[in-house]
């Protein structure tokens, strides 16, 4: 698996490549190519900041020898009127570059701060916040460094690192137990045997994966239950798996679910119902 920042750098190079083309003409047919300048990321809208050290990648990736002065950082809140950072390089890089870091940081800020007001809801509560995979396909990548940016944790982030059994599996393998020993069968099998969760749908769901997943399943995810009958899921599990809370949880409601016990709730709406923040690149005249 790549590191983050190998990721970072391909997302920035085929992000660029679907930006540029052939060339920034704009740029390219009014701009001395040697020209040297200076640019400031203006605040235009009270966020939690996200996307500084992107920012960066994208311009050093770009130019080497860039120059970039950080005045705040990720995961701070700042408000309408500040300055996030001053960039010093060519011209042609500066005017390249806009564009893909305002979508990064605008888009990460927006996750974060979302974020950061589902976590306010959860201070004092046992209970911690998860993201999905519900992501923009080719973005995944800063969608949950913004969820992290913004005090949230990161749920599995492909297809690949947890088998986690969810009622489709469990409806075409005819069943929890069986879907459970075909997957604990399998991961066994595996060099670097992957951790088990799986979804639930009923009290009897619960049962039986509290009966028969025992050093299988780690986690349950109570998908769809109403606080009261995650209280009582609690009961049965007695703390034998982790517990996960699903399916329609929102700022009105996410303290009624923390207030039950359970370990995590995770939330879509973190990254697909996040707005972009207001922010601009602007030149700084020397």
């Amino acid at each position: 698996m790549k590191s983050f920042d190998e990721q970072l750098a391909h997302l920035i190079k085929e992000a660029l490549q679907e930006d540029v083309g052939d060339g920034d003409h704009s740029t390219l047919s009014s701009i001395p190519a040697g020209k040297k300048g200076k640019a400031v990321l203006k605040i235009k809208q009270d966020t939690i900041l996200a996307g500084m050290a992107v920012a960066e990648k994208i311009f050093r990736l770009q130019e080497p020898e860039m120059v970039f002065t950080a005045f705040k950082k990720d995961g701070e809140a700042v408000v309408n009127g500040e300055k996030a950072f001053e960039v010093a390089a060519s011209v042609h890089t500066i005017l390249t570059c806009e564009r893909l870091v305002l979508n990064c940081m605008q888009r990460m800020s927006g996750i974060a701060s979302l974020t950061h007001r589902y976590t306010e809801k959860l201070k004092g509560y046992h209970t911690r916040l998860l993201d999905t995979r519900k992501t923009t396909p080719n973005f995944r990548l800063l969608e949950k460094e913004a969820v992290r940016i913004g005090g949230g944790v990161n749920h599995r982030f492909g297809l690949y690192d947890m088998i986690m059994l969810k009622d489709n599996h469990i409806d075409y393998c005819g069943g929890i137990a069986p879907a459970i020993e075909a997957a604990y069968a399998y991961s066994q099998r595996m060099e670097h045997p992957l951790r088990i969760e799986v979804e639930t749908r009923t009290l009897e769901d619960v049962k039986t994966v509290c009966a028969m997943g025992k050093g299988k399943v780690f986690r349950i995810m109570l998908d769809n239950f109403t606080p009261a009958l995650i209280t009582e899921a609690l009961q049965l599990i007695n703390g034998a798996f982790e517990t996960e809370a699903s399916g329609g949880i929102n700022l009105d409601t996410i303290e009624s679910y923390a207030a039950t016990g359970v370990d995590y709730v995770s939330v879509g709406g973190l990254i697909h119902q996040a707005q972009s923040v207001d922010l601009s690149l602007k030149a700084v005249l020397l």
